[in-house]
């Protein structure tokens, strides 16, 4: 904005000053300019002094350019001041403040979107890791290229594997049925049996049968195979020893336990029970009642579940099944045989088939192998996270009952969570007697180190 203003110079002359408004960082600018009466003047005086040739001059011999110099150089100036405060300030001013805090937003908002998406990337592997961990074994990478089933077992497949007291719960859950078991050392497993048209299969569930998932496939053609490979015939070998071998080379006298639960209607499931074990039965691989002794065998064969108890006990000259007797039956100091009433069959472990009156004699070798029952119902939950007198005195009872028939005694239903918590409820029943673990974890059982956490489990 120009604001205009008269003046007269010191030699009497008017000056028109045209103040021009910039920002509060410029200084103002002033252009001189004469006004137009003394223009007339002067122009006359010079044309006068023109005719006579004289040259002429103002009162302060300043040319009379000057004043227009003058306001040439001060637009000049003005114009370099006006640059230089546009590009080195003095001071800060708020617009360029608002515009660095803005920059320091934006890059502190870039660095947290880097970090989130790197977050996002690690999530994503994560993710398809646990999906390839769901469908492939946990031993995918050292069996990657490998051949399958008993082509992995040499003749002393198992000659750096000592036997270990543990069951196999649910072993057909393993990645290879069987075979996982032995290879920890396991000297028992389980396969769940669910009799669908004509044929067992094995499952936890009925929902979760497969067709190609049988006893046959998964446990007794597995069995007759390795055992076949640890009892060779050869040029070299033209006979097999005998005792047969078992499964294990640095024990070939421990007999593995194939406990198989009956999940259907146990009088209607034995019968295909026994037909699919006679590969086992016809080469002389299972344990059995001859009427007067128990003949040891490489594969031991024990009902659980539904199986009934009179129905396995009806031959009295030859049994190859034995019995899973319930152990919270045996328990010492009962003076009086204990009376029940008769359950026929499909009632549950060690309850189907079974007397209505049970005496000390009512199991015994000749008909039973393991004496179980479910620690959680028979002891109790340790809730104290030990296991208290009372619970102690009933364990011991129930053990001393079951070793005075001759019987091995299991618990199934152990805490398996905390995990110091199960190793100090395996070193109590260790330490009182009992002949097999039940276990989930492998592992975790056939290892050591459990052993030295029964003073101090809960750190």
């Amino acid at each position: 904005m120009q604001n205009p203003t008269l003046f007269h110079g010191s030699d009497g002359d008017a000056f028109l000053q045209i103040r021009e408004d910039t920002d509060e960082d410029m200084d103002d600018t002033s252009l001189l300019l004469p006004s137009s009466s003394n223009n007339c003047n002067r122009n006359n005086t010079n044309n006068s002094n023109n005719s006579t040739g004289e040259e002429q001059t103002d009162g302060d011999d300043h040319p009379r350019w000057s004043p227009g110099l003058k306001s040439i150089l001060a637009s000049l100036a003005s114009n370099v001041r006006r640059r230089i405060s546009l590009r080195l300030p003095l001071r800060h001013s708020p617009q360029i403040y608002s515009s660095r805090k803005f920059r320091w937003k934006r890059m502190l908002g870039l660095f947290l979107l880097l970090v989130f998406s790197m977050i996002g990337v690690i999530e994503s592997i994560c993710m398809l890791y646990g999906i390839a961990i769901t469908f492939f074994s946990e031993d995918f990478v050292q069996t990657w290229g490998k051949p399958n089933g008993l082509e992995n077992w040499p003749t002393d497949a198992t000659r750096d594997i000592l036997p270990v007291a543990c069951h196999s719960h649910n072993d057909y859950w393993r990645p290879v049925p069987l075979f996982s078991a032995v290879s920890a050392g396991c000297v028992s497993v389980e396969a769940d049996v669910w009799l669908i048209e004509d044929e067992l299969y094995v499952a936890h569930s009925r929902s979760a049968v497969a067709p190609n998932r049988t006893l046959h496939s998964l446990y007794v053609d597995s069995l007759v195979g390795l055992l076949e490979k640890q009892n060779p015939i050869t040029r070299f070998h033209l006979f097999k020893d005998r005792p047969l071998q078992g499964v294990f080379d640095t024990d070939p006298s421990q007999t593995l336990v194939l406990l198989i639960d009956f999940k259907t209607n146990g009088a209607e499931t034995l019968p295909y029970v026994m037909s699919h074990l006679s590969p086992l039965r016809d080469r002389g691989y299972l344990t059995y009642w001859d009427g007067n002794n128990v003949v040891n065998g490489p594969v031991t064969v024990v009902a659980t579940g539904n199986a009934p108890f009179n129905l396995l006990t009806a031959n009295s000259t030859y049994r190859d099944i034995f019995f899973d007797a319930p152990l919270d039956a045996m328990e010492d100091g009962e003076s009086e045989p204990m009376r029940r009433r008769h359950l026929a069959q499909d009632q549950g472990q060690g309850r189907s088939g079974t007397p209505s009156v049970v005496g000390l004699d009512t199991y015994n070798p000749s008909n039973s192998y393991y004496a179980s029952v479910s620690f959680d119902k028979s002891i109790g939950y340790p809730w104290h996270f030990h296991i208290t007198s009372d619970q102690l005195q009933r364990i011991r009872a129930q053990i001393n009952g079951a070793h005075r028939r001759g019987l091995k005694v299991r618990y199934w239903g152990t805490p398996s969570w905390p995990r110091n918590l199960r190793h100090y409820i395996w070193s109590v029943l260790e330490r009182e007697g009992v002949d097999v673990l039940n276990v989930d974890d492998l592992k975790g059982a056939t290892s050591e180190d459990w052993r030295h956490k029964i003073s101090d489990w809960w750190f």
